[in-house]
């Protein structure tokens, strides 16, 4: 018996297929090779075809079915992650309306900055657990105002992930955990959001059928099994947002846990066990995937724009071609902790949410040409990082949310000891780093969706930690000192 599970990004749509049995990947694809297109009209907008989402799915999952050779009657369940806050919009033929508005265009930020203002702050953090923002309903504002044409042939609005599960299904369902990452979630009376959704006139029909994260959201048409040479009748049985996905692929469900990433911006996802807000909203609030009503599981997730991109800066512009990121660590390494008095702030990649959508730039503190040399900047980046990270996640811990355990993918940043060192002697959390990814924890989803597992313990068994990084007390006043210098740079 096995499973599927599909990770529509905006970059490539990846496909894994794992044993329920004992959970191992046995075949993971991802297309296209190159990066998807995203097509950019204007600055700041960010749109893509979904169906180049639906073909690229196909690719990679003819290849992973062929790498894996097993027979594909045998496959049990499937489950998508995807994209966060995109806009899909199909008329009544659930034909495209246009192409999707994906997450990071910024052509909304205008109209939920208007309805957070009109609406009322505190209503819309009380209800919402977020501005309105430039999230899913404030692109549909957008294309109200102006494609009107396009906007009265509504019958349904979709995240990405809707989207795959209609071409799967033939099916328009949604989730709650899906309409509140689009900001169309009304925490306070546990439906979706009317008030905002009048607010900017949006028809609540619209609204697919909401189902669980985690059940039969509709089974594999006809059409589409012989598109992806499987058999028809395939349960579609998982649903999650990638980063609340990211989190399901850490087994990170409860209170007290904590995923993290680091790749080109970084991430940081801990689990509440109360509705609770950032006054300032600084950091998002999303219902997670095995939220509801009787168990309140809100993730408050954290972003960062500034991580590995300025790690891959500092390597591009102070090293050789034949330096690899290994090499560029061990560089690191030969500075002290705290780099001699050299502090860098990480932020030159666009506005930054938890300083209230400022627009930060980068720059070097404390350089003396006579004393500071390669490894002295090398290792102010990868401490610049983890002090933006911490300086993120004192907000989230004044929200409740405790960071004594910390899981992440064996990746990116998270492959540097300097950064792991330093993250776990500041913050003293213990960092578990795991062999896994988003389409993996979607397969793992499927079954808990399928009810091949009978809980979660049942389906992360098998989870893989590589390695455990425990916080060195005897360091922590040297971290402490250069996290609070470089505060005093902000």
């Amino acid at each position: 018996m096995y499973l599927l599970g599909f990770d529509i990004g905006s970059s490539s749509v990846k496909a894994c297929l794992i044993d329920a049995q004992n959970g191992n990947c046995l075949a993971s694809a991802f297309y296209p090779k190159a990066e998807m297109a995203i097509e950019a009209k204007q600055v700041g907008w960010a749109e893509q075809d979904p169906n180049a989402w639906w073909n690229n799915l196909k690719a990679a999952n003819q290849e992973v079915m062929s790498k894996a050779g097993v027979d594909a009657n045998d496959v049990a369940g499937i489950g998508i992650s995807y994209q966060m806050h995109g806009l899909v919009l199909v008329d009544k033929n659930k034909e495209l309306l246009r192409p999707a508005i994906i997450w990071c265009d910024s052509r909304a930020v205008p109209y939920g900055e208007k309805a957070f203002k009109e609406i009322g702050e505190e209503k819309c953090l009380s209800h919402l657990l977020n501005s309105p923002g430039n999230f899913t309903a404030s692109k549909l504002a957008w294309v109200k105002e102006n494609e009107p044409a396009i906007f009265d042939k509504i019958d349904k609005l979709m995240l990405p992930g809707d989207y795959i599960a209609l071409r799967l299904t033939g099916e328009c369902t949604t989730t709650a955990s899906g309409l509140s990452e689009g900001i169309m979630w009304d925490f306070q009376n546990n439906r979706p959001a009317d008030f905002l959704l009048d607010y900017y006139g949006i028809d609540s029909s619209w609204i697919p059928q909401i189902m669980p994260s985690f059940a039969n959201q509709g089974q594999l048409t006809a059409s589409a099994a012989a598109e992806l040479g499987l058999k028809a009748g395939i349960p579609v049985c998982y649903r999650g947002g990638d980063q609340p996905n990211n989190a399901l692929s850490l087994n990170v469900f409860n209170p007290g846990e904590v995923a993290a990433t680091a790749g080109t911006s970084g991430v940081v996802y801990g689990v509440n066990g109360h509705i609770n807000y950032d006054a300032k909203s600084r950091v998002n609030s999303f219902a997670h995937v095995n939220h509801s009503a009787e168990l309140t599981r809100i993730g408050v997730l954290l972003c960062i724009n500034g991580t590995g991109i300025m790690n891959a800066w500092m390597k591009r512009n102070s090293a050789s071609n034949a330096v690899s990121y290994a090499d560029l660590n061990d560089i690191a390494a030969q500075a002290p902790i705290g780099s001699d008095g050299v502090s860098i702030l990480p932020f030159g990649n666009g506005n930054e949410r938890m300083f209230e959508n400022k627009a930060g730039a980068c720059s070097i503190h404390g350089l003396q040409f006579n004393r500071h040399g390669q490894p002295h900047l090398i290792r102010a980046t990868q401490e610049g990082i983890v002090f933006a990270f911490a300086y993120g996640m004192e907000i989230m811990n004044a929200m409740g949310i405790e960071t004594k355990l910390i899981r992440a993918g064996k990746a990116n940043m998270f492959l540097s000891p300097i950064f792991c060192n330093t993250l776990a002697g500041l913050t003293g959390a213990q960092i578990e780093l795991y062999d896994t990814d988003g389409s993996i924890g979607a397969a793992r989803g499927a079954g808990i969706g399928a009810g091949i597992y009978k809980n979660t313990q049942e389906a992360f068994v098998s989870l893989k930690k590589l390695d455990t990084i425990m916080p060195v007390e005897k360091d922590k006043e040297a971290y402490t000192e250069a996290y609070l210098r470089w505060k005093s740079y902000l």
